[in-house]
């Protein structure tokens, strides 16, 4: 599949990189002839260089290769002489070669043998010729370990004298890589041809994740499209359930953008993609502990950097501004962020819980709302996975809680707690200052009196209950809130 693709992709570039690369046909061919299939881990151990390529060192080996045979058949020439079934023929590198007689058969030792080594059941013996062996082949294996460590040297040093042309034949091969794979890409997953222009309209057709559509799997993604730029939309305010998409569609909408600009085809229907310098986002959640930093103070950072260097030719990708502190501050923050966004004229994204920051779009020209679709069935919920123009006020977070797994009781406390807050607190942004109606601890004060402990009391049908009865239940009742405490 990928020389197909490399044969229709008809590429200067590619053509022109795979000219450019020399085999380095003798370099290849000295290499593949000195080294072993499998060398050793350390380059002085020896056993690297095959025979035959250099004389020298074959000559060497043959020296030693009558002695090592010699004190390989030794164990066996020794048994049968000697008559002791379990005598060894051993090595180590401190005391050389050996012979191993246990204790039991010390009696039947030749008297030619020369101890050596005293150990708790055995002795080691050595006799004058197999001394003799030994210097002959340590010293041997020592100059061919040398030699062939000297060989290696001169081979590193062929290499490093080509290193200009595998350098830059790495070039090449890395560019004929990067291309092949652009190419057998775009083919196999149905990418098109962007067009790349110099005005600042970003218009995506049925746009895909490139990583998301393929560990999902076939026909599994849903394609959404985005208009933003050239005198139109420059911010687009996306609201919506959570686990709905807003995330991924911000994130495509940044790759497809890269992956155009790069040289690539993208997944999409069509792409026009008007030149961005640099692309901003400020995603996620987390700290830096080590630099002494919040959650909250490291997504202020990003914020920063990203409203002081970016430009009307930039795409800033901004998700949840304001969320890691109080629901007011962080409003407040994000209206302000958003604000300036639009002044600054930067192609912008940004998906956000605060529903107030919908309002933008009727106070701000360039103030754009989409919403991604999600479908209510009785306490279930549905993500449609489709981003669609306008508002909406709907997070779904309870909904999400309880897919999650959250004890229905927390949902249903939660749910309690939600329809007392959206009753009390309207908080309103108007053109200039942040009208916030009620605060925060009011709010949660007046929360009390749907405490489950105190909807039990005020249910407890007091004439029908016996004084030890009464004495029960407040005693539970106080467990209870012991717990709550700890």
């Amino acid at each position: 599949m990928v020389k197909e693709t490399l044969k229709s992709c008809k590429s200067e570039i590619v053509s022109e990189s795979a000219k450019s690369i020399n085999p380095l046909s003798k370099l290849h061919e000295t290499l593949k002839t000195a080294i072993v299939d499998e060398p050793p881990v350390s380059v002085r151990d020896g056993g690297m260089i095959s025979p035959g390529f250099d004389k020298d060192l074959d000559t060497l080996k043959e020296s030693i290769s009558v002695d090592k045979k010699w004190i390989a058949a030794l164990q066996t020439t020794e048994r049968r002489r000697t008559g002791i079934k379990s005598l060894k023929v051993g090595f180590n590198r401190v005391f050389g070669y050996y012979i191993e007689i246990t204790k039991s058969n010390l009696n039947l030792v030749p008297e030619e043998y020369q101890r050596k080594q005293t150990l708790v059941n055995a002795e080691r013996f050595i006799t004058p010729e197999l001394k003799e062996k030994e210097i002959t082949v340590l010293a041997g294996e020592e100059r061919i370990n040398k030699l062939e460590y000297e060989i290696y040297e001169s081979l590193r040093q062929k290499v490093s004298e080509a290193s200009g042309i595998l350098r830059q034949n790495s070039t090449a091969v890395a560019t004929v890589d990067v291309l092949v794979s652009l190419a057998d890409v775009a083919v196999t997953r149905r990418y098109t041809r962007p067009k790349i222009t110099e005005d600042t309209r970003i218009k995506i057709v049925d746009g895909r994740h490139a990583a998301l559509e393929v560990a999902l799997g076939p026909n599994e993604f849903v394609p959404n499209s985005i208009e933003i730029g050239d005198g139109g939309s420059t911010l687009i305010i996306i609201t919506g359930p959570n686990m709905a998409g807003k995330s991924t569609w911000m994130r495509q909408c940044a790759i497809i953008v890269l992956l155009a600009q790069m040289g690539s085809f993208v997944p999409a229907k069509s792409a026009e993609i008007g030149l961005v310098d640099r692309i901003f986002t400020r995603v996620g959640a987390f700290d830096d502990l080590t630099a002494r930093q919040s959650t909250f103070m490291v997504e202020m950072i990003e914020t920063a950097n990203i409203l002081n260097n970016a430009t009307d030719r930039s795409l800033v990708i901004l998700d949840e501004i304001g969320r890691g502190t109080s629901t007011f501050d962080g409003m407040a923050l994000a209206w302000a962020v958003a604000e300036r966004i639009v002044q600054m004229k930067t192609r912008s994204l940004f998906a956000t819980h605060f529903h107030q920051l919908t309002d933008m779009a009727s106070q701000y020209h360039g103030v754009k709302n989409v919403h991604t679709l999600a479908k209510e069935s009785g306490d279930t919920i549905v993500f449609l996975h489709k981003v669609v123009d306008g508002g909406t006020d709907k997070s779904y977070g309870i909904h999400v809680a309880a897919l999650a797994g959250v004890p229905d009781e927390v949902v249903k406390r939660a749910n309690q707690i939600l329809l007392k807050i959206e009753k009390e607190n309207r908080v309103t942004v108007g053109d200039a200052t942040p009208d916030f109606k009620s605060t925060e601890q009011s709010s949660l004060e007046s929360l009390v009196v749907e405490d489950p402990i105190v909807e039990r009391v005020k249910h407890m049908d007091l004439d029908r209950t016996t004084p030890v009865d009464a004495l029960v239940k407040l005693k539970e009742l106080q467990e209870e809130a012991k717990k709550r405490r700890e």
